[in-house]
């Protein structure tokens, strides 16, 4: 099986304009594809923006509203399958959402939705406000042969979430995220270490610069089971590409004895 060439978006965009991010995206995708890429992930609440208040809600759609339809169509023109974030109603209307949850989904290469996780873990204020918790912690498809997996950003920072994921068989874990300030360890250091005690390939995408009361940090990465980054990014806009081998995972997992070495019956008390 050949490696899938994997190509992480980061980016900002232009918060509060669906249009302009689906231009740019449009882009990404055909400079993605240009390199070889298959898949490209993009960031946390990309259709939308983040830090965009009272407009979230309003610009909240389904899970196969307009934003979907438009990526479908990005994903068809350019061959490569896409994985963006966005705030998904639950039913209701725009001038009543209700529920909305802080989703990614993945729209595969012929244009079908193959995925759509919603955000279990909340981080601060700011998401509780706006958001439901999602309530599925593992969401995986498949792509080229590779058993993918997606958790949004502070997901990842919770061992539980990662483990579930690794015993359910994730090869590639994505993790569009939103990190900002002081936090950036995460990207540096627990992303990497997540990827080598769970033996799987993370691709964590992350927003870049300033944005309402945040400051993202960018530092995207594609982390091995060996705790490497097989791409990294700086602090501003970027694409960067690194590709997911399942020869190399495969010769990882049986050379690193983690899973095979638990002992379920002793974490009973962790529950």
């Amino acid at each position: 099986m050949p490696p899938l060439r994997t190509a992480l978006l980061q980016s900002s965009g232009r918060p509060g304009s669906v249009a302009e991010n689906l231009k740019a995206l449009d882009e990404a995708a055909a400079h993605a594809a240009a390199t070889g890429a298959r898949l490209l992930v993009c960031p946390e609440l990309f259709l939308t923006g983040y830090a965009i208040g009272d407009e979230l809600p309003v610009l909240a759609e389904p899970a196969d509203g307009p934003g979907a339809t438009a990526v479908a169509e990005i994903a068809v023109r350019h061959g490569i399958a896409v994985v963006y974030g966005y705030p998904e109603r639950d039913g209701g209307r725009a001038e009543d959402p209700g529920r909305v949850f802080n989703s990614a989904q993945l729209i595969g290469p012929d244009g079908d939705r193959l995925a759509n996780y919603r955000k279990t873990h909340l981080f601060g204020c700011f998401e509780q406000q706006w958001f439901t918790p999602g309530d599925q912690p593992v969401v995986q498809a498949e792509l080229d042969g590779i058993t993918i997996g997606m958790l949004i950003c502070y997901d990842v920072e919770f061992p539980e979430n990662v483990r579930a994921h690794a015993l359910a068989g994730t090869d590639l874990l994505l993790v569009p995220t939103a990190q900002m300030h002081p936090f950036q360890f995460v990207a540096e250091s627990l992303v990497p270490v997540r990827a080598f005690e769970n033996q799987m390939y993370i691709a964590y995408v992350n927003r870049t610069g300033p944005e309402g009361e945040f400051e993202f940090v960018g530092l995207s990465c594609l982390a091995g089971p060996d705790g490497a980054a097989r791409a990294r990014a700086g602090r501003g806009e970027e694409l960067v590409v690194g590709d997911v081998d399942p020869a190399f995972l495969s010769a990882s997992r049986e050379a690193n004895p983690y899973l095979r070495d638990r002992r379920p019956g002793l974490y009973t008390s962790l529950n």
